[in-house]
């Protein structure tokens, strides 16, 4: 699901709106804005190094401007890699994850779309998933991503995650409201 999604700040919020009129102004598709972001994302969260080089005020900029080249130059639009430097330049390259997620979700509104975590004890059937796919896009009027998530101790029914909203369905929650009942 989400990471942290309602810890975006302002200025993530504004980096990310930045990327979006990129998109809007046609010099990259949305797509490729995003599949570049998410290989950053991916190279970023397997070398701590680079993050701390990329962080540490003690290294100067044109020092980290030329290990994002080296780094990225291969296969990542130079447009994409100018974002990185100019987040380096205002001291937010630590801000990045929150950035992509800021750019994923503006992405997901503008294609209409909503990404919803299911619960379940067992795994769903694609029966079962595309039944609670259509009654999840009738009720939100968007087109859903469902991910779903096995965990045997909701013993039955479903917990249904959208965004911070959390619909308990499942048999372990009516077990406890009805045990507090009864006490």
């Amino acid at each position: 699901m989400t990471d942290n999604k309602h810890q975006i700040s302002t200025s993530e919020k504004i980096y990310a709106d930045s990327l979006i009129q990129v998109g809007k102004d046609g010099v990259l598709s949305f797509d490729q804005i995003l599949n570049d972001l998410e290989t950053i994302k991916e190279i970023t969260s397997q070398s701590k190094d680079l993050v701390e080089v990329m962080e540490n005020p003690a290294i100067d900029d044109e020092t980290k401007y030329d290990i994002i080249d080296s780094v990225f130059s291969k296969g990542i639009n130079e447009k994409i890699i100018n974002f990185l430097k100019v987040l380096i330049n205002k001291k937010r390259f630590k801000e990045l994850d929150k950035i992509i997620q800021a750019y994923s979700d503006e992405l997901d509104n503008i294609n209409n779309l909503k990404r919803v975590e299911v619960i379940s004890a067992s795994e769903l059937s694609s029966e079962q998933t595309k039944r609670i796919t259509e009654k999840l896009q009738n009720k939100l009027k968007k087109n859903v991503i469902i991910s779903s998530t096995i965990d045997k101790d909701i013993i039955g029914g479903l917990v249904i995650k959208i965004d911070d909203d959390v619909i308990d369905n499942s048999l372990r929650n009516k077990l406890e409201s009805l045990s507090k009942n009864i006490i």
